[in-house]
C-alpha cells in the first residue's frame, strides 16, 4: 500500500510504500487520530522496515492508495 503525506510548509511529499497487508481502516484510524491532536507523532513503518515519523500537526493531507502490484503501466490494446 502507497503512502503520500503532505507536511504544512514543506515543499516535498513523504511517501512510502507499507508492508503488503497493511490494514487500510486502521492506517484511517491512525492518521485520524494524529490529525485530531489524540496521538502527537504518526508513527510507519515501510516495506524495507525503516521507520518514519510525522508530527500530527504538522500533517496537510494523507493519500492512501493501492500497492504497486495494482497499478497498471505501459502502453497496448486494453
Amino acid at each position: 500500500m502507497d503512502v503520500r503525506i503532505g507536511v504544512i510548509q514543506t515543499a516535498r511529499e513523504i511517501q512510502l510504500e507499507l508492508a503488503p497487508g497493511t490494514d487500510a481502516e486502521e492506517l484511517r484510524g491512525r492518521v485520524a487520530d494524529a490529525i485530531t491532536g489524540k496521538e502527537a507523532v504518526l508513527w510507519l513503518v515501510d516495506r524495507h522496515g525503516h521507520t518514519v515519523a510525522v508530527a500530527g500537526e504538522r500533517i496537510a493531507y494523507v493519500e492512501i492508495g493501492a500497492a504497486d502490484g495494482e497499478r497498471r503501466v505501459g502502453f497496448g490494446a486494453a
